[in-house]
């Protein structure tokens, strides 16, 4: 069993398998996109499935893809289609932005993938264009189609922007009472790639009082154990609402998750920076108790929560590194 110095049993492993992104998303990157990881420095196939299976042995029950948009990666399908067979492993899921998902569902059913993470930050075409510089909203709405079709439990992330999409809130929040799928709402963080200031307006406290307004008979639901959103349902809605705190990072407490970036780091904190490389432990040629032993080390420093991380870590340049580098 995974666990930190604060007694937290560490079980979610959230594994980027790709840096590349086919959007362009104004809280995510520049307009020009990223300057990529090299071919060579990326992990390959193998060793994501290696490392994969010894977090599995290390009791890591839960896996989730993501990228990047995890299916610009080359061959993604049959990775995944690897990692669902590992033993021990009971959950894996996937978040993607959904414009090249749709082809994949119905293998994504076979695996067994029981939830998918959706991005989708408005539901209107215009402002789809403005938020993401490329005009794919119709493929996003196929997926989202599908995915429900298939009866595959859906997630929709959307970041909250003010003077972008705070017009989108109500109408995600109604769309989800007659589809059987999740909305949940993000705060806006500073992993843009931009060197620019997220806006901190619209918190957790100020969406969830917009929301209120609307739905005065929103109710407080439990929360899972490790969630990182804070849950609520409307009577008679068929899926149900989340706000997460994701810059205020008030859900750290029992933080259950690490997660492996695509050139093989292990951080144990979004707001970490560095960690250590295990892909170039691999190719030093460690064997599978050595990297036990290493993950098992870097895993007993995680820190308290995301405010300790990012003041023992993080400079002023890597707070404004992009998610995409970091993994979803």
């Amino acid at each position: 069993m995974l666990t930190d110095k604060f007694g937290r049993h560490i079980n979610y492993l959230r594994l980027a398998v790709v840096d590349r992104c086919n959007l362009r998303c104004t809280y995510c990157m520049p307009e020009n996109g990223l300057s990529w990881i090299k071919q060579n420095e990326l992990m390959t196939d193998e060793e994501m499935l290696r490392l994969c299976s010894i977090f599995t042995e290390l009791g890591v029950n839960k896996i989730r893809i993501t990228g990047g948009e995890p299916f610009v990666r080359k061959n993604v399908i049959d990775l995944i289609g690897k990692i669902s067979r590992l033993d021990g492993l009971n959950d894996l899921s996937i978040t993607t932005n959904g414009l090249l998902t749709e082809q994949y569902i119905p293998k994504l059913k076979e695996f067994g993938i029981q939830s998918i993470n959706l991005s989708l930050d408005t539901l209107n075409e215009e402002r789809f264009f403005t938020i993401t510089r490329r005009k794919s909203f119709d493929k996003v709405m196929k997926t989202l189609d599908r995915l429900l079709q298939y009866e595959i439990k859906v997630k929709i992330n959307t970041v909250v922007m003010e003077g972008q999409n705070i017009e989108d809130i109500i109408p995600l929040v109604k769309l989800t009472r007659d589809l059987p799928a999740d909305v949940r709402f993000i705060e806006e963080m500073p992993f843009n790639g931009n060197n620019t200031q997220a806006s901190l307006k619209w918190n957790y406290s100020q969406i969830y009082h917009h929301i209120k307004n609307h739905f005065p008979d929103m109710e407080k639901i439990s929360d899972p154990k490790g969630s990182t959103s804070y849950n609520y349902k409307i009577p008679g809605f068929a899926g149900d609402v989340g706000i997460i705190a994701a810059y205020t990072r008030s859900f750290c407490g029992d933080c259950n998750r690490v997660r492996i970036t695509p050139s093989g780091v292990l951080r144990n904190c979004l707001y970490e920076d560095g960690g250590i490389n295990l892909k170039d432990e691999i190719r030093t040629g460690k064997n599978n108790e050595e990297l036990k032993n290493i993950i098992i080390n870097s895993i007993h420093k995680k820190p308290k929560d995301g405010w300790e991380a990012e003041k023992l870590n993080l400079t002023p340049a890597s707070l404004h590194q992009s998610m995409a580098t970091i993994g979803g």
